[in-house]
């Protein structure tokens, strides 16, 4: 086999979200033998070389006077007073308050590093350019490689008639508040999307797509959803698109059992219980779940996050700040979490049950794509009551039937190797560039 070496540059956004996903994928390309570079946010340094992966990376602002990175919780815990009240409104209302300013500072930070970027473009000269973001950096645009985009979120990202707006969380089978959801988002976002087009096109790439701020690559465009829960008998994608059925990271550490949640009573399950590094920051959140959680006699591993020392863990609980998600996910026997995209596909992944508490983004269409799909039960995440959630956890516990269809559902998700066939479709795309490829 003739192989040339590839340079494949990464640019995922720097939540841990899409950077996991890239990691994942990279790490394949690794070892197939290509060089794989991360243009990602500079607080990634020092993580991503230790696995092989070439850093060069941007800022996406300029670095405070005074800044004290001492205390990486400290961000954290201004952040959720600051905006925890915004995940208590509807969906519809969290447009204007909370989805257009994410854009918002996302469009900062591509304005800001596009310079940084177009340098790293100049000298690694990559032969395919990889992003996975909710907004494009024209530097990628513009490179002299092929594009590649990711879709790490709900592939609701990506439009259609036929499928509820992204964001709002509302179901498939009833399109009665589609209007209006879109009607809002167009009156919240028309102004910041042609200031954003008119950027882009002054750094040399073609307009934008009305109102959304990534262009759909002419090359290749990659997502991340089972084909179980997918949305495309609604919405038909073209041949450029290709569904990842999961992406999960073999970058975790392994995971052993500790004796406090290993060994139970007869009759109880192992839950695991995470909300994110954003609502597991929400203090007031995770106490009310420990006392609703902590008269169960189930056990629960707890993904404490960023505000950890701030509160305690009922005694059927276990939990670290972090934990290495991929590796005791298979060990447990149902999963509480915010509807993250990682979250979720993982664990459809490995078959496990959910119970779904959104806080903001795409994790409301998560929440309601689970629910309706019978995979999950969606939650009112600040109101559900004891007996709601009780009644949750242990209808879809005793249900044998369900039990059944997950394990099926993900043994043929992890036959389907996610992650292959991701490096295979970038490695597919730099062929035309690269005429002594032949995988």
């Amino acid at each position: 086999m003739n192989v040339r070496q590839l340079t494949v540059l990464f640019l995922p956004e720097s939540a841990y979200g899409p950077t996991g996903n890239c990691m994942g994928i990279g790490r394949v390309l690794l070892e197939r033998g290509h060089r794989v570079v991360f243009a990602a946010e500079a607080s990634w340094k020092g993580k991503l070389e230790p696995l092989g992966l070439v850093e060069d990376l941007v800022d996406l602002a300029p670095t405070p006077d005074g800044a004290d990175d001492a205390d990486p919780g400290a961000f954290w815990k201004e952040f959720i007073r600051e905006t925890s009240p915004e995940f208590r409104k509807p969906t519809i209302d969290q447009l204007e308050t909370f989805i257009a300013p994410t854009y918002q500072a996302l469009i900062d930070g591509a304005k800001y590093c596009e310079p940084q970027l177009r340098e790293i473009v100049a000298r690694q000269q990559p032969d395919v350019v990889v992003e996975d973001n909710v907004v494009i950096f024209p530097a990628l645009l513009t490179a002299d490689a092929p594009f590649v985009r990711i879709v790490s979120c709900n592939p609701l990202e990506v439009k259609g008639a036929g499928v509820a707006p992204a964001f709002s969380g509302l179901p498939a089978g009833d399109d009665s508040a589609w209007s209006a959801f879109r009607d809002e988002y167009e009156r919240t976002h028309r102004a910041m999307w042609t200031d954003f087009n008119d950027f882009v096109v002054s750094c040399g790439a073609e307009p934008l797509p009305d109102l959304d701020f990534m262009p759909v690559s002419k090359n290749a465009n990659l997502y991340v959803y089972p084909e179980e829960a997918d949305y495309t008998d609604r919405r038909p994608l073209d041949e450029t698109w290709h569904r990842l059925d999961s992406s999960v990271r073999s970058t975790d550490e392994p995971f052993e059992l500790p004796d406090a949640v290993a060994n139970r009573p007869e009759g109880s399950a192992l839950i695991y219980l995470s909300l994110g590094a954003l609502g597991s920051a929400d203090v007031d959140l995770m106490k009310r779940l420990v006392d609703v959680l902590g008269r169960t006699p189930h056990r629960f591993i707890v993904s404490k996050g960023p505000q950890h020392a701030e509160y305690a863990l009922a005694d059927n609980m276990w939990g670290l700040e972090f934990l290495p998600q991929t590796s005791l996910m298979p060990q447990v026997d149902l999963v509480i979490t915010h509807g993250g995209n990682n979250t979720t596909t993982e664990a459809l992944h490995f078959g496990k049950p959910m119970v779904l508490l959104p806080l903001f983004w795409d994790q409301y269409d998560n929440a309601q794509r689970m629910d309706e799909l019978g995979f999950g039960r969606r939650l009112r995440t600040y109101s559900f009551t004891d007996d709601e959630m009780l009644g949750a956890i242990e209808g879809l516990l005793a249900d044998r039937e369900l039990s059944s269809q997950m394990n099926a559902m993900g043994a043929a998700i992890r036959g389907r190797r996610g992650k292959e066939r991701a490096a295979d479709v970038i490695e597919q795309v730099a062929r035309p560039s690269c005429p002594n490829l032949t995988r």
